[in-house]
C-alpha cells in the first residue's frame, strides 16, 4: 500500500517526499510520462536502482509463439509482446570519482512531483557522497504533447562543495529486464529483442538504430544535448551497437552548476526505410533545438490548459477523489493525445503489463472520457480501430462466421488471446466498438468519423451478429456460446450484456446505412439486410427470473450453485481456484449484468436496477479493476449515495494506493478513467445511450460540490451541483441554445445566462446492499476496522 505520509495529497500533483526503493516499481508506472505515441516510466535519472526499465513506443512490438498444450482451430499460433526500446532518460552522475547512486552515500532529500498542469516530472535531491562531497540535483522531465516524436529532460547539478563532476547522458538498447512475475497477467519477458542497424555518434550527441528480429519493425532514438557550466566544460561522445554516450567533465567550486538539457527523439516504422527514420528522428531534433527548453515547457502547459478548460473535474469534500481524478485524466489524455492511429492498450504506455496489448477497456471504459473532454483524440482511436477491419474480416471467415470480428487482445490487430473462454468468446468486444463509434457522432455531432470509416465497422460488425445469433422456434432472437464482461461465467446462452449491446450495434448499423445509402450499397447492403437486423435486434431475448424477480446475467445463471463465502475467499480467486470451480456458480469476477443496466440504461425500470444491483452486488468479488466504477455508477442510480462513493474511492485511488498489488507492472487505465465516470455518470447522472445529453445529479454526504465539463456538439457544457441545486453553463456553441434532459425531464440551456434548476433526490427502494466476505469497498472496509 501507497501511504499518505510520503504521498501528499494534493489537488493539482502527485508529490513523492522520500524516497521509498521497495516503492519503485509503483512509482515507476505512477511518475510515467507519455503522449500516446513515446512512454517513459518514471525510472530513477541514473537508471538504477529500478523496478522495471521503461521505454516504449506504440504499436512497436515483438511476435512470440503462443504454446498449447493441444492446439485447436481458429487458435491464434503467435502473440505480440510490446518491446522496451532504447533508453535515453539515462543520466549518470559522478561525484569525483564516485557514481551518486541513492543506495550509496548519504541521501539527505529526496523528493518528485507530478506536475498535472505543467504536464512534467521533477526531482530534486541532495546527496553527500562516500568521500564527504556534496551535491544537489535538479531534473526535469517531459515528453512534448505539442512534437509528438520528443522528450527532453533539463538536468541541473549544483556544487555544495568544490568537485569535479562527470555526467553520462546515455543511449542504450537491450536492457536487462527482471525475471518474470508468477502473475499470469504479467507481460512475458523478452530477452534482448532489438538488433542493430546502425549507430552515429558526435561530440553532443547520437544515434541508434534498431529493429526487432521477429515482427521486423525499425526504431530509431538520436539524443542532442545543451550543455552550460560556470566552470571549464569538456565534452566528448562515444558509441557502440547498443549505447550511446555523450561524456560532459566540468569542475565546480561551492555554489557553481552544471546545466545539461537534453533533447530526444524516437521513431519507427514497418515500411519506411532506414534512412527515412534516420532523418525522421534528426528532423525531430532539429525542432527541439528550435523551439528550445522554455519553448517545449511552454507549449505543454498550452496544450494542457486548453485540456483542463473542457475537462476538469473538481470534487469538494473529498481531497483523495479530487487528485485522483485529475490523475486519471492526467493518464488518459498521455495515453491517447498523439497516439496517431495506434491502439490505446490497457496500461497505456507506463508498463509491460498485459504485453502492452489494446482490450475492449479502449472502446468501453477510455473512450467515453476522451469523447466528452478531448473529442480528436477519440476520433483517432476509432480511426485506429476501424484501421484493423480487414483484420478482423479474416478473423472472422477463420471463424466461420460473416462480416468482421475484432480480437478480444493485440496491438496491431490480430488476436493475441491464447485463450478461449475469456478471449475469443468475449464476442462483446465487437459490440463495445460499435458503441464507441456510435456515442461519438452522437456527442461530438460529427459524423465525419462515421462517413471515414464507420460505417463500414459497423455494417461488418452488424454482419457478424447475425451469424452468430439465432432466432429460436418462438421468433426469439438469441446468441449462445459467448462470454460477457464477467469471465467467472463464461460460455453461456443469452448473457444480457451481450444480447443489448448486439442489439444496440445492429439498430446502429441500420441508422447508419440509412444516413449514408450509397455508401452502404457499396458496401452491398440492401433493404433485405437491414430489415433483418433490425427484426434481429427487436425479438433479442432477455432473460428474467420471475420467482426472484431479477434478471439473470446469462440463461439459467439464478439457478446455478452458491458460491461457499465460507471456505473461497482468497482474492484475486483466477489465482486461487480452478475455473471448473468458477463456471459453474454463482460468483462473479466483475460487473455485468449492472454494467448493462449503465450502458443500455434505458432497457430497465428503477425498480429492475434496484433488485438486480441488490441481488449482483452480494455476489461479486471485484477480482477486476473494471468493476468498481460501474458499481459506483449504479448504486447511485439506485440511491446507495454512501456505498457508491466507497466505490468511486476505489476505482480512483486503485494506482495511487497500489490496490491491486500491481501497479508496478503499469496503471490501469481502464479503472482511472473509470474515476472520471464514478464521479461524472454516477453523482452526476450522466447517460447517453437514448441520443441526449442526460444528467441527473446526486451527491454522497462526503461531497458537498461537484463541479465537471464536458463537450457536447461543440458546446462546451458545466455543471456544478450541490445537495439542494445544481447549475448548467452553456459556455459557448452553435445557435446557442441546447436541450437537454434533467432529472428525466428536458431543459433547455443558453449560453446567454446559466440555468439553475433544483436536484431531484431519488429514494432508495432497498436497503443497501451486502458484499462477499472481505470484498467491501476499500473505504467501507477501513471504517468497519476503525469501529471495530
Amino acid at each position: 500500500m501507497i501511504t499518505d505520509e510520503a504521498f501528499p495529497v494534493e489537488p493539482w500533483q502527485v508529490r513523492e517526499t522520500q524516497l521509498q526503493v521497495d516503492l519503485l516499481p509503483q512509482t515507476e508506472s505512477l511518475f510515467a510520462l507519455s503522449n500516446g505515441h513515446i512512454g517513459l516510466r518514471g525510472n530513477l535519472d541514473e537508471g538504477e536502482p529500478y523496478g522495471l526499465p521503461g521505454t516504449y513506443l506504440n504499436g512497436f512490438y515483438e511476435n512470440r509463439p503462443l504454446p498449447y498444450a493441444e492446439a485447436g482451430f481458429g487458435y491464434p499460433e503467435e502473440g505480440q509482446s510490446i518491446v522496451d526500446v532504447t533508453n535515453g532518460k539515462i543520466i549518470r552522475l559522478l561525484v569525483d570519482d564516485e557514481p551518486f547512486d541513492v543506495r550509496y552515500g548519504e541521501l539527505h532529500s529526496h523528493e518528485r512531483v507530478l506536475d498535472l498542469r505543467a504536464g512534467t516530472l521533477t526531482r530534486t535531491v541532495e546527496w553527500t557522497a562516500p568521500s564527504g562531497k556534496s551535491v544537489k540535483v535538479n531534473s526535469t522531465r517531459l515528453v512534448s504533447l505539442a512534437q509528438r516524436g520528443l522528450a527532453a529532460i533539463e538536468y541541473i547539478v549544483k556544487a555544495v562543495d568544490d568537485v569535479l563532476l562527470t555526467v553520462q547522458s546515455e543511449l542504450v538498447a537491450n536492457e536487462d529486464q527482471p525475471a518474470q512475475s508468477d502473475d499470469p497477467r504479467v507481460a512475458a519477458v523478452l530477452n534482448k529483442p532489438l538488433e542493430a542497424v546502425q549507430h552515429e555518434v558526435s561530440e553532443r550527441g547520437a544515434m541508434l538504430i534498431h529493429r526487432t528480429r521477429a515482427s521486423d519493425l525499425t526504431m530509431a532514438a538520436a539524443m542532442d544535448h545543451l550543455i552550460e557550466g560556470d566552470g571549464r566544460v569538456d565534452v566528448s561522445g562515444d558509441a557502440g551497437e547498443d549505447w550511446a554516450r555523450t561524456t560532459v567533465v566540468c569542475a565546480l567550486k561551492s555554489g557553481e552548476q552544471l546545466r545539461l538539457v537534453k533533447y530526444l527523439a524516437y521513431g519507427w516504422s514497418s515500411l519506411r526505410s532506414r534512412p527515412a527514420l534516420r532523418d525522421q528522428v534528426a528532423a525531430a531534433i532539429a525542432g527541439a533545438r528550435y523551439t528550445g527548453w522554455q519553448g517545449l515547457l511552454d507549449a505543454q502547459r498550452e496544450y494542457l490548459d486548453e485540456f483542463w478548460d473542457c475537462a476538469d473535474v473538481e470534487v469538494h469534500g473529498d481531497a483523495d477523489c479530487q487528485q485522483a481524478v485529475r490523475f486519471g485524466l492526467f493518464h488518459v489524455l498521455q495515453a491517447s493525445a498523439r497516439a496517431e492511429r495506434r491502439a490505446i492498450a490497457g496500461k497505456g504506455l507506463t508498463g509491460t503489463g498485459y504485453d502492452g496489448h489494446a482490450f475492449w477497456d479502449t472502446e468501453g471504459f477510455v473512450l467515453p472520457v476522451l469523447t466528452y473532454t478531448a473529442p480528436r483524440a477519440a476520433a483517432d482511436a476509432l480511426r485506429w480501430r476501424a484501421s484493423t477491419l480487414d483484420l478482423a474480416r479474416a478473423r472472422a471467415a477463420e471463424l466461420d462466421l460473416k462480416g468482421a470480428s475484432f480480437p478480444w487482445r493485440t496491438i496491431r490487430g490480430e488476436e493475441c488471446s491464447a485463450y478461449w473462454p475469456a478471449g475469443t468468446a468475449a464476442f462483446h468486444v465487437n459490440a463495445d466498438i460499435a458503441m464507441a463509434f456510435e456515442r461519438y457522432r452522437v456527442v461530438s455531432g460529427d459524423d465525419s468519423i462515421e462517413k471515414e470509416c464507420g460505417l463500414a465497422v459497423l455494417v461488418e460488425t452488424a454482419r457478424m451478429w447475425l451469424s452468430l445469433g439465432h432466432h429460436d422456434r418462438y421468433g426469439r432472437w438469441r446468441i449462445d456460446g459467448v462470454t460477457g464482461p464477467d469471465e467467472y461465467t463464461a460460455v453461456v446462452r443469452d448473457n444480457i450484456f451481450t444480447n443489448l449491446m448486439a442489439a444496440a450495434n445492429l439498430r446502429s448499423a441500420v441508422g447508419a446505412c440509412t444516413r449514408h445509402p450509397e455508401a452502404a450499397r457499396d458496401l452491398g447492403v440492401d433493404n433485405e439486410e437491414t430489415a433483418a437486423w433490425r427484426d434481429a435486434a427487436d425479438a433479442v431475448y432477455i432473460p428474467y427470473d420471475r420467482e426472484l424477480g431479477v434478471h439473470p446475467q446469462c440463461e439459467g445463471f439464478t439457478t446455478l450453485r452458491e458460491w461457499d463465502f465460507t471456505e473461497n475467499t482468497k482474492y484475486p480467486l483466477l489465482l486461487h481456484e480452478p475455473y471448473v470451480r468458477l463456471y459453474p456458480a454463482q460468483v462473479i469476477k466483475q460487473a455485468d449484468l449492472v454494467l448493462a443496466m449503465q450502458w443500455q440504461s434505458h432497457a430497465f425500470t428503477p425498480e429492475q436496477k434496484a433488485r438486480n444491483v441488490d441481488y449482483y452486488e452480494r455476489r461479486t468479488t471485484r477480482d477486476s479493476s473494471l468493476s468498481a466504477c460501474t458499481q459506483a455508477v449504479m448504486c447511485a442510480d439506485v440511491g446507495h449515495l454512501e456505498l457508491a462513493h466507497d466505490y468511486a474511492y476505489e476505482a480512483a485511488l486503485i494506482d495511487l494506493r497500489d490496490l491491486h498489488n500491481n501497479t508496478g507492472d503499469g496503471l490501469h487505465l481502464a479503472s482511472l478513467a473509470g474515476s472520471w465516470t464514478a464521479l461524472v455518470g454516477g453523482f452526476g447522472g450522466l447517460r447517453d445511450d437514448e441520443g441526449i445529453l442526460s444528467l441527473d445529479p446526486q451527491l454522497p454526504s462526503g461531497i458537498s460540490r461537484l463541479c465537471f465539463r464536458l463537450c457536447w456538439r461543440n458546446f462546451r457544457v458545466t455543471v456544478e451541483a450541490n445537495h439542494t441545486s445544481v447549475t448548467y453553463t452553456l459556455r459557448d456553441g452553435p445557435g446557442g441554445t441546447l436541450e437537454i434532459r434533467h432529472a428525466g425531464e428536458n431543459l433547455e440551456l443558453s449560453t446567454e445566462k446559466p440555468t439553475t434548476v433544483k436536484v431531484k433526490h431519488r429514494k432508495a427502494l432497498l436497503a443497501p446492499p451486502l458484499q462477499p466476505p472481505g470484498r467491501e469497498p476499500l473505504r467501507r472496509q477501513r471504517r468497519s476496522d476503525l469501529e471495530s
